[in-house]
């Protein structure tokens, strides 16, 4: 496996005892709608990382619309998880996508939580959105228990041309990117994009233990960001696609029905993922560009801290 250039410590044997088997085969067949073809990779990494169980108290930091609350609840039914989303509109999204799921608005950077409230704590595609990465980092080191788990995940700085061929060539120019509208790639309503030296360094001073990294996405389809969220998105919640488009669409289907494989959308996922075949032949290496970068972070004991 590729790793991060600076020091990663060894896993500890944590409580790997207490979790449920990893299923990675149904976490599979329930993406079988997801048109970000970067998607499974990390959900993958997110849920191989936190190996939940029974007992775990889980918080999905920045949980938006209830995506990975509504995958975490019907992978891992015992478990007790709680969603945090800062921006209010789309609390009631994730309400009525995971009913009776606890979701409350909070600031990152002061949490509403005991010390050690959470055993795992999934933060994904969120911590470059945050103005002060730092202090975030550290309020979850706070509530997550001695010894939890973290998964971490954020685009890489050196992302492929084809993902966002608009804002890289800004970029190549010394231009700013494009940061709002149909047009903002990668950038839209980021502070930053991370190298990964940098995100594990970032994390590891502000009180983590990087145990592992990995690198997802080289090859892509050209404009494939600009074509999912600057316009199928759009669409979708516009509720400008035809019903048929619009259920093929709905990532939160997480039963494996993919329709009419003559449905535009299923033609177009099979070409997305077609493309990401590559990724599986030649996986990239961190000295090479690539989508995203993916963290296993643990809190240390009181005997390593």
């Amino acid at each position: 496996m590729n790793r991060v250039p600076v020091p990663v410590e060894h896993p500890s044997a944590g409580d790997a005892s207490e979790s449920w088997p990893y299923d990675g085969e149904r976490l599979a067949r329930m993406l079988a709608n997801e048109a970000d073809m970067s998607f499974p990779r990390r959900a993958d990494a997110v849920y191989d990382f936190l190996r939940i169980g029974p007992r775990h108290r889980v918080l999905d930091m920045g949980c938006g619309r209830g995506f990975y609350l509504k995958f975490t609840r019907e992978l891992y039914p015992e478990a007790d998880v709680v969603g945090v989303e800062l921006d209010t509109p789309l609390l009631d999204r994730a309400r009525s996508a995971v009913p009776g799921v606890r979701v409350l608005s909070a600031d990152v950077r002061a949490l509403p939580f005991a010390d050690g409230a959470f055993d795992r704590i999934v933060f994904t595609e969120v911590i470059e959105h945050i103005a002060d990465d730092a202090a975030a980092l550290r309020e979850l080191a706070r509530v997550c228990a001695p010894g939890g788990v973290m998964a971490l995940t954020t685009p890489n700085a050196d992302y492929p041309l084809a993902w966002d061929p608009i804002n890289r060539v800004l970029e190549v120019v010394g231009a700013q990117p494009i940061r709002t509208g149909l047009l903002s790639g990668i950038w839209a309503n980021h502070e930053r994009l991370y190298e990964p030296e940098q995100l594990a360094r970032l994390a590891a001073d502000s009180g983590w233990i990087v145990e592992e990294a990995r690198a997802f996405t080289h090859y892509s389809m050209p404009f494939i960001h600009n074509l999912v969220y600057g316009l199928g998105k759009e669409l979708l919640e516009a509720g400008a696609l035809p019903p048929s488009m619009a259920a093929a669409a709905d990532r939160f289907n997480t039963d494996g029905n993919e329709g009419s494989g003559l449905n535009p959308v299923r033609i177009g996922l099979r070409t997305l993922r077609a493309f990401d075949r590559l990724n599986d032949h030649r996986p990239p290496t961190f000295d090479q560009s690539y989508l995203i970068t993916a963290l296993k972070l643990r809190k240390p004991t009181e005997t390593n801290a």
